[in-house]
């Protein structure tokens, strides 16, 4: 990746510039000082200790990496954005992620192979999302573009909204939701809600949109603002106000409205784009499937 230096920075060391880069630890520079031309200005091998200039054209580069064991299927992408640093998908429910011991040939990293079949891809997914949830993922192109991601997510730098179709209606049209939870001592998948001096703690705001009925049980369309980024965070906390979103096998209460999913959607993601720091908008449509259940909106 490349940078050019500011007027700020003019007489500064090349440690201080690049430790001012998102992403760019303490682990990485060593990385990249014992790696050959992994760090030049105007095309020549500096160390860190190089006093710049304004105008210096600063460029990383990292050793190549061996491209992804994923096995290339291809498998329908809904690509929702594309540039040289990442692309952005409109995952399905039901498809997982990454490959595991139960999933081979049915994954996203499956069907990035296939899409880059030929390329030296590695598969770096910068956010993940529960098998039954759908929505945006992002999956960094270059080790770097990686760690910068990766930087935003940890500092919460990166916004998202998800959507969710939940069996019954809050009392309240907004709130915020704030409640610790922990993971179960005899699981390694569930979590609960504890006492605030127990487990993580847990924001998410929501917004009440539509409301309306399915076989004669109340059903409410939620907008939902998770402020901390814990695992099942959102499934719990609705469950945890009376509202568990429709077909949630770990917290709900059974019903789904003949959705056979989870009705858990990421609607939108906003974050910097790796190459110019700049805001890009990554939407993924609420499944009509959820907008169909509200045709008779109440």
């Amino acid at each position: 990746m490349e940078f050019k230096v500011p007027p700020e920075y003019e007489g500064k060391l090349l440690r201080e510039f690049l430790r001012g880069i998102p992403g760019i630890s303490g682990g990485i520079l060593t990385e990249l000082k014992r790696t050959e031309n992994g760090i030049t200005v105007n095309g020549e091998q500096k160390t860190v200790r190089y006093k710049l200039q304004s105008g210096d054209v600063v460029r990383l580069e990292f050793e190549q990496e061996r491209k992804t064991d994923a096995e290339p299927v291809d498998i329908p992408l809904d690509i929702i954005y594309e540039d040289d640093d990442m692309i952005a998908v409109n995952k399905p429910s039901g498809m997982p992620t990454h490959t595991s011991h139960n999933h081979h040939y049915d994954t996203l990293s499956n069907a990035l192979a296939y899409y880059y079949k030929g390329k030296n891809f590695v598969f770096r997914a910068a956010n993940r999302l529960d098998n039954h949830t759908s929505g945006v993922v992002v999956v960094a192109k270059s080790r770097m573009a990686a760690y910068m991601l990766a930087d935003q997510f940890y500092k919460k730098d990166a916004r998202k909204i998800y959507y969710a179709v939940c069996h019954g209606i809050p009392e309240k049209r907004s709130g915020v939701i704030r409640k610790n939870i922990r993971r179960q001592a005899e699981s390694v998948i569930i979590r609960s809600v504890c006492d605030d001096n127990e487990g993580r703690v847990c924001i998410t705001e929501y917004e009440r949109l539509k409301t309306g009925s399915y076989k004669g049980e109340s059903i409410s369309l939620m907008k939902l603002l998770p402020r901390t980024g814990r695992t099942h965070q959102l499934r719990l906390h609705m469950a945890y106000i009376g509202t568990p979103i429709l077909g949630d096998g770990l917290y709900g209460d059974g019903f789904d409205a003949d959705l056979h999913r989870l009705a858990l959607h990421a609607g939108s993601l906003i974050i910097k784009r790796p190459s110019d720091g700049k805001d890009v908008r990554l939407i993924a449509p609420v499944p009509k499937i959820f907008e169909s259940l509200f045709d008779n909106e109440i």
